[in-house]
């Protein structure tokens, strides 16, 4: 018996679940930041249930969870409708280039779009140029400046 090699399913996105945290904790650790695989399931039980909030997953064609990207709905006070805010994008780096963080950013506006919003904003560190030329590529644009200031509880917490 000769068995062909089952296809294999096309890259996709879809909402993430609680099952996705450690992926999703690997992928954030790829960009540096120290995310505890509990934390990424208390926030994902979170915003299960919160319409200004969505997470979603970028698999590849092997169904492994491969890149994320999570958006918060903010209501606009001077005009109506909202702003929605990219809080975080970030793919392995086994799976950068492969077209996971368009995907991404698609999911994210289609969201967006239907939810209301007049723009959608995304931050990135100085340190990150390749972030930068990407969000360039995929049609966001430099604009404005952002201003800062941490709680002096994290400042002292990091001395």
């Amino acid at each position: 018996m000769n068995l062909a090699p089952l296809p294999e399913k096309p890259m996709h996105v879809r909402i993430a679940v609680p099952d996705d945290a450690a992926a999703i904790a690997s992928c954030l650790a790829e960009l540096g930041y120290d995310t505890a695989e509990e934390l990424v399931v208390e926030r994902l039980r979170d915003f299960s249930t919160a319409a200004n909030d969505k997470v979603f997953v970028a698999e590849d064609a092997h169904g492994r969870v491969m890149g994320v990207a999570s958006a918060h709905r903010l209501p606009l006070f001077h005009v109506s409708g909202y702003l929605v805010r990219i809080t975080a994008l970030a793919v392995s780096k086994a799976a950068q280039g492969a077209g996971l963080g368009r995907m991404l950013v698609t999911a994210v506006e289609s969201w967006a779009w239907s939810a209301g919003a007049r723009r959608i904003e995304v931050t990135s560190s100085d340190h990150r140029p390749a972030a930068h030329a990407f969000y360039q590529a995929v049609g966001y644009v430099i604009d404005e400046r952002r201003f800062v200031k941490s709680s002096p509880v994290q400042q002292d917490e990091g001395r």
